[in-house]
């Protein structure tokens, strides 16, 4: 079979764990890496796996792409294209996954012979590490491809930055696609003559270091000058708090926070959705178990958002009364404006330091979270806008606003019988203000 194929992705047909393509806009790489999947898959029989980071239906996912590529191979007798995935008439077969919210069924995947994670820049540490470990075949490979936003990102520094031995990695731009249309050549160019900066990011395919309308933009700048992100050690002398964003259908977010001297360390974070309170109570007790010889963490106070105090309808009690009675100390977080809960975020954020590692997924969340766009004036808005960087950014705003409150003595709520009211008076602890004492 003779076909055209961008010569810089020619690598893509030679034997390698890791294969990564990134850039700006325009290098073909995600269609370079379907026609060369469906290439292989005429060939020989595969197993792929076609992997993002969010997929919320087969609409969302690289389905159409690898359909429009069999259409121009003249392929379709070969392949039956089902609504779901695609099949070739030698056992071949194409499956569509999300990775951030389908964890059992990713770690399920047997037998996948090459893995392509498409628009991989805003795939999670955690993603990485459940997908990573499931690619097992013997002489399996993972292919990625995304255009390059920041370098904080995880993708970028796992794949690009840092990259795993014998990895091949190929920046590509528009330059290198034979097949890039006139029309968007001349908007390359104008981007260039009008806004050099602006086109490296978009065209050119180079990091910026914050995004645009990025909420804690100059906050993260002062924390990379500062070395801020870096190995942050759990201090066993100093409890550790924690900080929730709820949801079930949406995700829960929580920091794990010390407070050492006049420094906020954020040593932990941890992020997930679709189960009850108990998945995460487990998920405080592992971590209050420790590991390897490292101590586990010893807790002080869990901040809970205002509506930890709504009742839930599978439940007689509230998350808050939950908490209590499995024996953790509850503090509320003060309703305050989001405004408010950003502003108190920057005031705080000097102070603080992170584990780049163990907070990786957390990082993620705070570099993203940015500003809507007004639609009619393209101007940012006053409004974050509510996307996947929301929940962990939330919890961070909870934070701030939870880290100086003052105590009140109404810890626990009165609940059906008067142990809480019990609890409320024998546990009084000190002010939250005396924490950094």
């Amino acid at each position: 079979m003779q076909v055209e194929f961008p010569e810089k992705l020619d690598f893509l047909f030679e034997p390698a764990r890791y294969k990564i393509a990134y850039g700006g806009r325009g290098g073909a790489k995600s269609w370079g890496f379907g026609r060369a999947l469906v290439i292989m898959g005429a060939q020989r029989k595969l197993r792929v796996l076609c992997a993002r980071e969010f997929q919320n239906s087969i609409a969302e996912s690289a389905h159409a792409l690898l359909a429009q590529q069999i259409d121009l191979l003249g392929l379709s007798r070969f392949y039956d294209t089902q609504e779901k995935r695609i099949l070739g008439v030698n056992g071949t077969e194409f499956i569509f996954k999300g990775l951030r919210h389908n964890v059992a069924s990713v770690k399920s995947t047997e037998g996948v012979d090459v893995c392509w994670v498409e628009e991989a820049r805003t795939v999670s540490k955690t993603s990485w590490d459940v997908l990573i470990p499931t690619i097992r075949k013997e002489s399996s490979e993972i292919w990625i491809s995304f255009n390059t936003e920041l370098e904080g990102d995880e993708t970028y520094q796992r794949f690009v930055k840092k990259p795993p031995t014998g990895a091949r990695v190929v920046k590509i731009g528009w330059e290198d696609n034979p097949w890039f249309p006139d029309v968007l050549r001349q908007e390359a160019l104008d981007l260039k003559a009008r806004d050099p900066i602006a086109y490296e990011t978009v065209w050119g395919g180079n990091c910026k270091q914050v995004l645009d309308g990025a909420i804690y933009a100059n906050e993260i700048l002062a924390a990379s000058r500062e070395n801020r992100f870096t190995k942050v050690a759990y201090d066993p002398s100093k409890p550790v708090h924690t900080f929730w964003d709820l949801g079930r259908a949406d995700k829960t977010s929580i920091w794990f926070a010390q407070i050492v001297g006049f420094e906020f360390r954020l040593i932990d974070f941890y992020e997930n959705r679709g189960f009850a309170l108990q998945h995460y109570l487990d998920v405080l007790k592992a971590r209050s178990e420790g590991k390897d010889g490292v101590p586990g963490y010893v807790y002080g106070e869990h901040w809970l958002p205002h509506d930890a105090r709504n009742e839930l309808l599978a439940s007689e009690r509230t998350i808050e009364q939950q908490m209590w009675a499995a024996g953790h100390r509850v503090r509320i977080t003060p309703k305050l404006s989001v405004a408010a809960g950003i502003d108190a975020a920057r005031k705080i954020f000097a102070r603080c330091w992170f584990d780049e590692e163990r907070c990786a997924d957390g990082l993620q969340a705070l570099r993203n979270y940015r500003y809507e766009v007004d639609e009619k004036t393209q101007a940012f808005s006053k409004s974050p806008l509510h996307d996947w960087a929301s929940h962990g950014s939330d919890a961070f705003r909870y934070f701030a606003v939870g880290i100086a409150e003052p105590r009140e003595d109404d810890v626990p709520p009165d609940g059906p019988n008067d142990r809480y009211a019990r609890r409320r008076r024998s546990e009084a602890q000190p002010s939250g203000s005396a924490w950094a004492q």
